[in-house]
C-alpha cells in the first residue's frame, strides 16, 4: 500500500484497462465497466488518468493475460500517451495473478495494479475511523500476503541455518508470510477490542429501543446526500465512487413522531475483494441489525438494474434475513426527462416497496418518510402477549438478548433461576427460541 504516493509533488500517470472476456454471464456493459474503472481510479487523488480502453480477450493467458499480439499493442500505446511521457501505472480492471502481474510489469516496465488493489488503495486513503483503519490494513495484508511471489523471485534464497539439521533454512517468502500472518493476528486483536467498544455502543441504543433504519446501496447512489437531506447532518457527500467509508448514525424524528436511528454505510460496487467483505463484516453489522433497509438506486445509472442486482448478491453474502422489510428508493430523478420522472412517480404510487425520490431537491422525501412510518408500524407494532421464562444463573447470552429487545417488564433471581417476564411479538418469540 501506499505505491502510488511515491511523489508528493505530482501525480502518477495512469492508464486503464478494462479485459472483457466477452463472457455472456456477466450483467455489464464492457465500456460502461470501463467508465467506472476511470471514476473508481479518479477516487484517488494521486492518480492521474491518461488513457483507457476495453480489451477484448478471447482466452486469458494462464503467465501474462493478454496475448502476445494485445502486449504489444497496448505497450505501445503506454509509450504513446501523456503527450510522450508514458504511463508509469497500469490499472487492470479485474483479477490479475501474481504471476501476471510480475510478467507484466516485466514486459511493459510499469507498475500494475488490479482492481482489488485499487480499492484497497481508495479504502486507505479514505478510513478515518479506527476501526476504519484496522480493517484496511487487515484486508491489506491478506492481499499482499497472495502477492509475495511479486516481490521475492528468488524463492531459492534461504535465510538463518545451514541445513545440516532439519533440511534447508526457512526461504525468504517463508518468513516474510510469517511475519505478515504474526501482524495479521495484532490486527485482530486490536480489532476486536473495537469491536467489543461498539458492542457497547450498540447496547446502549438498545436500552432507547428506536428502530435502525439502515442506507444501503451501489456507491456513488446518494446515500450520504440523503442522509444529509434526512437528518441534517454533515456527512461528506461528492459525485465520487466511495465517498462514504465509515459509519455514521444520526437520530431522527418520523412525521408521525417515532423516534428512529438512520444509518448511513459503506457503498457496495460490482466484484468487492472478498478481503474487504471480510473485513468490512463488522461495520456492516449495522445493516444486520436494521429494523428496516432503504436500498438507495441511482435511476438514472444505465446499469441501475445491474448494480441493484449487485448489492442484493451482498446482502444476502452478509446474511440480511428474507423477512427484514426493504423499500427501493428511487433516487436522482432530478437527473430524468419530466416525462420519465413523472412515470416513476406513478410507479412508486402502486408499489408499497417503491419511493421515487431526489435527495438533491427534495422531491418525494415526505412521502418516503410517511412510507419508512408506515413500514415500521407494520413490522414493529404486532400484536404483542406476555410470557414468563425461567432462565439458568449461567444463561447470560439469553438474558442479554431479551434486554437487548427491550421486552422485559421485569425479573427476579431465585434458586431455580432468574424468572424474566416480557411482553414480547411471536417474530421475537420465534427469534428467542432459535438462539
Amino acid at each position: 500500500m501506499g505505491e502510488l504516493n511515491e511523489t508528493q509533488s505530482r501525480q502518477t500517470r495512469a492508464y486503464v484497462i478494462h479485459p472483457d472476456l466477452g463472457n455472456s454471464r456477466t450483467r455489464r456493459s464492457p465500456e460502461l465497466a470501463l467508465e467506472e474503472a476511470v471514476a473508481l481510479a479518479h477516487a484517488l487523488p494521486a492518480i492521474e488518468v491518461t488513457g483507457a480502453e476495453v480489451a477484448r480477450l478471447r482466452k486469458p493467458d494462464a503467465g501474462m493475460l493478454f496475448s502476445k499480439g494485445k502486449r504489444q499493442e497496448i505497450g505501445e500505446r503506454l509509450k504513446a500517451v501523456a503527450d510522450g511521457e508514458g504511463a508509469e501505472l497500469v490499472l487492470i480492471d479485474g483479477p490479475v495473478t501474481p504471476v501476471q502481474q510480475r510478467n507484466l510489469e516485466k514486459e511493459w516496465d510499469v507498475k500494475i495494479l488490479d482492481r482489488t488493489g485499487l480499492i484497497l488503495e481508495i479504502f486507505a486513503d479514505r478510513a478515518h475511523t479506527r476501526e476504519g483503519v484496522l480493517q484496511v490494513e487487515l484486508a491489506a495484508l491478506a492481499y499482499q500476503r497472495t502477492r509475495l511471489v511479486r516481490a521475492w523471485t528468488h524463492l531459492e534464497r534461504q535465510r538463518g541455518g545451514f541445513g545440516f539439521v532439519g533440511g534447508p533454512g526457512e526461504t525468504q517468502i517463508e518468513a516474510d508470510r510469517r511475519a505478515i500472518d504474526d501482524q495479521m493476528v495484532r490486527l485482530r486483536r486490536q480489532l476486536e477490542r473495537v469491536v467489543k467498544t461498539r458492542e457497547l455502543h450498540r447496547k446502549a441504543r438498545a436500552k432507547v429501543p428506536y428502530p435502525i433504519v439502515s442506507l444501503v446501496g451501489y456507491t456513488n447512489a446518494g446515500k450520504s446526500t440523503l442522509f444529509n437531506r434526512l437528518t441534517g447532518a454533515e456527512v461528506m457527500a461528492k459525485d465520487q465512487l466511495f465517498a462514504t467509508l465509515d459509519p455514521t448514525m444520526r437520530q431522527m424524528v418520523l412525521p408521525g413522531g417515532r423516534r428512529v436511528i438512520l444509518s448511513d454505510t459503506v457503498g457496495f460496487i460490482s466484484d468487492l475483494p472478498h478481503e474487504l467483505v471480510a473485513a468490512f463484516r463488522a461495520t456492516l453489522e449495522e445493516v444486520l441489525a436494521a429494523d428496516l433497509i432503504l436500498h438507495v438506486r441511482d435511476i438514472s445509472h444505465p446499469e441501475t438494474e445491474e448494480q441493484a442486482g449487485d448489492v442484493g448478491e451482498i446482502l444476502e453474502s452478509l446474511g440480511v434475513e428474507d423477512d427484514v422489510a426493504l423499500i427501493e428508493v428511487w433516487n436522482k430523478i432530478d437527473a430524468l426527462s419530466a416525462e420519465t420522472r413523472a412515470a416513476l412517480r406513478r410507479t412508486d404510487a402502486r408499489r408499497e416497496d417503491v419511493q421515487a425520490v431526489s435527495a438533491l431537491s427534495g422531491e418525494g422525501l415526505e412521502d418516503l418518510l410517511r412510507n419508512v412510518e408506515a413500514s415500521l408500524a407494520e413490522t414493529l407494532d404486532e400484536p404483542r402477549h406476555e410470557a414468563e421464562l425461567v432462565l439458568g444463573h449461567s444463561d447470560g447470552r439469553r438474558r442479554a438478548w431479551l434486554h437487548r429487545q427491550g421486552i422485559v417488564t421485569s425479573e427476579a433471581h431465585q434458586d431455580d433461576g432468574t424468572h424474566v417476564r416480557v411482553s414480547w411479538t411471536e417474530r421475537q418469540k420465534a427469534a428467542y427460541e432459535a438462539l
